[in-house]
């Protein structure tokens, strides 16, 4: 909002402007169609003033007016900064022609908002030109000699003819519902605190007005009121924007948010009612639903340092199919908007649908919504003013690119054919999907429903047949009920999938539980089915399995070409020196043994052992790191006292275990250097 003062000749103009002057020039709130420029003012610019004034004031598309910039050239529909101005010695000249000229051409007598004001040390003058309340109007044409009836077609101003002229006589017989008196409400029923917060929000000037402007003339600058007779009546947006209890007036002005814990809907785990005004209503279930769904999931990327971030449901795809909803339902209809949140997707529910003329075959596709009458534009013009909603025709693609940006499946839109009701949906990230069905399992296992644990993953599976987290977790499941045939059916469907995620989880879970049930041949079958390229997905644990599955060489190339990012990493490092270890010892067994290299591999490992005791505090870690160490000072003849060390440390540490006792015992009991 703008407040504009301007003095000449010791005389003060006010005008009230429900959009700042910058905000309007650089066509920032107000789309441009609603917009002209005119660089000069002269006979000419005057009947052609005149005649867009009259177009905006029939506002065929029910966009809420328009505004007429003098002043300022805008050869390309751009506007050209700083302004070329107007000559200040004019300005009430002009003021006086732009009136005298709607008094005299226009019927019904029609008269803009007009505001002088200065931008860039330039003069310019703003009409604001809101929807008339009594349409349709017409202009006299000097040439035609006869009154015509002028519209708005995108950026131009044309005579309403045919088809055009039809449209606009049978849109003068309805006032939209939200521009209407509400003849059940008083004056009192407008809360000043709303009002007042509103144009704070906005930085309006009508707030640092010297003297304070009156409520009941902030309520007229916002036309949210109306004279009915002599009695001042709140228009119905007024009471959906400035009334603490607008569900009072409107049964539909509210959400009902339910959350099912299955697809079928069958589970219903909470119930939640939002109302108030309209614009708070959109923010408090916005930031709920984001609140509820989005955890931030993050993974890393094969061969990349980069992370990937993705939501549950991105933030501005949710407010605009929240706003979408407050702005576009019809709030003569006392259906209140739904919101149903399943575990993969939310529904957003409105009533009833869009208005004519719009088909399915323009939501499915990226194609622009053509410009149908809108619904509600002064709900539109005051949720633009808190940028709660965008320019016309831009939420839907807006909807579609933060969706995509996010990795999300394409949101669907739809409505019956009865046009009952409008739907969006926003399918949630998979890997939303995935975390979802994973918790939700994890706590069923927990409280005893295994099957009910088994199924919900089964689901998700059929769902998502390429998640390696699922599979894993899964197999893990059915192999703890003893369905062993159906974990092996699970892990090879798995193989077969092309497009894998977590590819590398299946392979090293089944191989866990094979080696845990002593069956090593089969695991040690599964692991060589891991692809190459999927060792550096969790290279730590490929490379441990391979070195307990006695693939040494396998398990040291992986630890030697991750070492730099896990010198301090306590698992790696001990788990490293094991299988240095074994590559020695399967060395010395060999024909003709070539010692220079089991004696670099016995040293390494004596490396990488005192840097696990370094970064470790967990006693039987440490326990064992000593008596390797033992193990190595004795094969490499270090001396009796370091020996004898090592098996006495890792038995302070462990003190229960037989095979340190014996070590220690026996490390005491040789001589020097001939262990």
């Amino acid at each position: 909002m703008i407040h504009t003062l301007y003095c000449d000749r010791g005389r003060c103009m006010q005008e009230l402007l429900p959009v700042k002057a910058e905000d309007i020039i650089n066509a920032r709130l107000v789309e441009n169609m609603r917009i002209e420029y005119k660089s000069v003012w002269d006979e000419f610019i005057k009947g052609s003033v005149t005649n867009t004034i009259c177009a905006f004031a029939n506002d065929l598309y029910n966009m809420n007016g328009g505004y007429i910039i003098l002043g300022v050239d805008a050869p390309q529909g751009a506007p050209i900064l700083p302004p070329k101005g107007i000559d200040p010695s004019n300005i009430e000249r002009i003021q006086k022609e732009i009136r005298g000229s709607c008094k005299k051409n226009l019927d019904p007598e029609y008269q803009p908002i007009i505001s002088p004001t200065i931008y860039l040390d330039k003069h310019i003058i703003i009409l604001y030109v809101p929807a008339g309340d009594n349409k349709p109007y017409s202009a006299w044409d000097e040439q035609k000699k006869k009154r015509v009836f002028f519209v708005r077609q995108g950026p131009e101003t044309i005579e309403a003819k045919n088809d055009i002229l039809r449209q606009l006589m049978e849109q003068t017989a309805h006032t939209p519902f939200d521009d209407r008196r509400n003849h059940e409400s008083t004056l009192h029923d407008i809360s000043p605190m709303l009002v007042k917060r509103f144009l704070y929000e906005v930085n309006s000037d009508l707030l640092n007005a010297k003297p304070p402007i009156e409520d009941i003339e902030l309520y007229k600058a916002l036309r949210i009121i109306s004279t009915y007779g002599e009695v001042p009546l709140p228009k119905n947006v007024g009471l959906l924007f400035f009334n603490e209890h607008p569900e009072e007036f409107f049964r539909g002005a509210a959400f009902f948010i339910s959350q099912f814990g299955d697809d079928a809907g069958g589970n219903l785990i909470e119930e939640k009612r939002f109302e108030g005004p309209v614009d708070a209503v959109i923010r408090n279930v916005t930031k709920y639903l984001d609140d509820l769904t989005n955890m931030v999931q993050l993974r890393k990327l094969k061969h990349k340092a980069a992370v990937e971030r993705a939501v549950a449901y991105p933030y501005e795809a949710l407010e605009e199919a929240i706003t979408n909803a407050g702005y576009h339902r019809g709030y003569d209809n006392s259906e209140a908007n739904r919101v149903y949140l399943y575990p993969d997707r939310i529904e957003i529910i409105s009533y009833p649908g869009p208005v004519p003329g719009v088909t399915l075959q323009h939501l499915a596709t990226n194609s622009p919504v053509p410009p149908f009458p809108a619904r509600n534009r002064r709900i539109g013009e005051f949720l633009k003013e808190l940028k709660l909603a965008e320019m016309r025709g831009t939420g839907i693609p807006k909807i579609r690119r933060t969706m995509s940006q996010n990795g999300s499946p394409d949101p669907k839109f739809d409505f019956d054919e009865t046009r009952s009701y409008f739907r969006v949906t926003l399918p949630a990230h998979p890997r939303y999907v995935l975390v979802h069905a994973l918790r939700e399992s994890s706590y069923l296992w927990s409280i005893g429903e295994k099957q009910s644990a088994i199924d919900k993953l089964t689901t998700a599976f059929q769902q998502q047949p390429g998640s390696g987290a699922i599979c894993s977790q899964l197999i893990q499941f059915l192999y703890e009920l003893g369905k062993r045939q159906m974990a092996d059916e699970t892990f090879f469907s798995f193989h077969r999938t092309t497009l894998k995620t977590e590819s590398e989880q299946p392979y090293i879970k089944y191989a866990k539980i094979l080696i845990s049930e002593n069956n090593k041949e089969k695991a040690k079958e599964i692991i060589l089915l891991l692809p190459e390229e999927d060792y550096w997905s969790d290279p730590v644990d490929t490379a441990i399995l391979f070195h307990r599955l006695k693939m040494h060489d396998e398990a040291h190339t992986i630890f030697y070409r991750i070492y730099a990012e896990n010198e301090q990493n306590f698992i790696y490092l001990s788990n490293f020196a094991q299988t240095k270890i074994a590559i020695a010892q399967k060395l010395i067994r060999k024909h003709n043994p070539q010692m220079t290299t089991i004696d670099r591999l016995e040293d390494e490992a004596i490396d990488l052992l005192r840097r696990a005791i370094s970064v470790s505090e967990d006693r039987t870690a440490l326990g064992w790191c000593w008596y390797y160490l033992g193990h190595l000072y004795r094969w490499r003849k270090y001396r009796k006292g370091l020996v004898e060390e090592a098996y006495k440390l890792a038995l302070d540490y462990c003190p229960q275990e037989t095979r340190f006792k014996d070590s220690y015992k026996k490390a005491k009991s040789t001589g020097k250097n001939d262990q």
